[in-house]
C-alpha cells in the first residue's frame, strides 16, 4: 500500500545511499578522505539526472511526491532490486511498477514441490500469459498430454478453443465453463501485460480461427480463479472430484493449481 510518510522516505534514501560503494580514486590514487560511508549526495543526484538540491529535499521529506519517473531514476542510480524497488515506490506514494512479462523460469524448490507431489495430488504451473510452465507426473496422468503444436501448444486459452480436450476431461458442461473462464483469464493477462506480443497474437489467432472464442471473447469478462470445485474424468480410475486451489507467485506472475483429490464418483 502506498504510504503518505515523506520522512520514511527520505530515511530509506539515505540508509541504500549510506549502503553503495563510494567509486574508486581516479588513477588509483584517491585525493580526498571520505568521513561518511557510501556515495554522496552530490554523486546519487548526478547518477539519477536531478538535481543535488532537489535530493536533499527528499531526504528530508521536504520535497512534494516524487514522480514515478523520478523514482525508477533513483531506484537506478542506488541499485536497488526489484523488492527494493517496489518498496521505494510505495514509499514515494506510488504503486509499484507491473513487471514486462512474466518470469520463464520456475523456482528450483517449487519444481522439487511438484515431484513430491507426485503420489499424492496433480499439480500444476503456468505463467501470466496462461502457458503452461510445469505439471508433475500426477497431472500428466489425469490431463493427457498436449495436442496440437505450433507457437500457443502450452497455452491453456489456445488449448481450450482448438482441441477436444475439455470435452474428454470434464465434460460437455464443464467444458463450457472452462471456457468461459479461459475467454476471461485471457482478457486480465491482456490488461497486466497491454503490449505484449505473444498475447496479441494470440488474441488475433483465436479470433480468427474459433467462433466459441469469439463468442465468449463478446461477453467482455474478466476473472482470475483462485477455487473451484471440479468433476474430471481421469483416463484410468474414471470420473472424480478434485478441490482445486490456485497460489500466486507475485514476484514471476506464476500460478501454481494444486488438485486435492475428493474421491471417486
Amino acid at each position: 500500500m502506498p504510504s503518505s510518510d515523506r520522512s520514511e522516505f527520505g530515511e530509506y534514501l539515505r540508509r541504500r545511499r549510506a549502503a553503495m560503494s563510494p567509486p574508486g580514486p581516479r588513477g588509483g590514487v584517491r585525493t580526498s578522505r571520505r568521513r561518511v560511508p557510501g556515495l554522496r549526495r552530490q554523486e546519487v543526484s548526478d547518477i539519477a539526472g536531478i538535481s543535488v538540491e532537489y535530493y536533499t529535499r527528499l531526504e528530508q521529506g521536504r520535497a512534494p511526491r516524487p514522480s514515478r519517473e523520478i523514482l525508477t531514476s533513483l531506484a537506478q542510480a542506488l541499485g536497488l532490486s526489484d523488492a527494493e524497488r517496489d518498496h521505494l515506490f510505495r514509499l514515494g506514494g506510488e504503486p509499484p511498477p507491473e513487471p514486462a512479462s512474466p518470469a520463464t523460469v520456475i523456482r528450483p524448490g517449487l519444481l522439487r514441490l511438484l515431484r513430491g507431489l507426485d503420489d499424492t495430488m496433480p499439480v500444476t504451473v503456468h505463467d501470466g500469459r496462461l502457458d503452461l510452465l510445469a505439471r508433475n507426473k500426477a497431472a500428466e496422468e489425469l490431463l493427457g498430454g498436449l495436442t496440437g503444436g505450433g507457437r500457443f501448444e502450452r497455452n491453456i486459452a489456445f488449448q481450450a478453443f482448438t482441441t477436444d480436450v475439455l470435452a474428454r476431461l470434464l465434460g460437455d458442461e464443464g467444458a463450457e465453463r472452462f471456457l468461459r473462464t479461459a475467454a476471461a483469464e485471457l482478457r486480465m493477462a491482456l490488461s497486466r501485460y497491454p503490449g505484449d506480443a505473444y498475447l496479441r497474437a494470440l488474441l488475433a489467432e483465436l479470433a480468427a480461427t474459433s467462433q466459441s472464442f469469439r463468442e465468449h471473447w463478446e461477453e467482455g469478462e474478466v476473472s482470475a480463479s483462485r477455487s473451484a470445485v471440479k468433476r474430471m474424468r481421469h483416463p484410468a480410475h474414471g470420473w472424480a472430484r478434485f478441490e482445486i486451489e490456485v497460489l500466486h507467485d507475485p514476484e514471476r506472475d506464476h500460478w501454481i493449481m494444486l488438485y486435492t483429490p475428493q474421491g471417486d464418483e
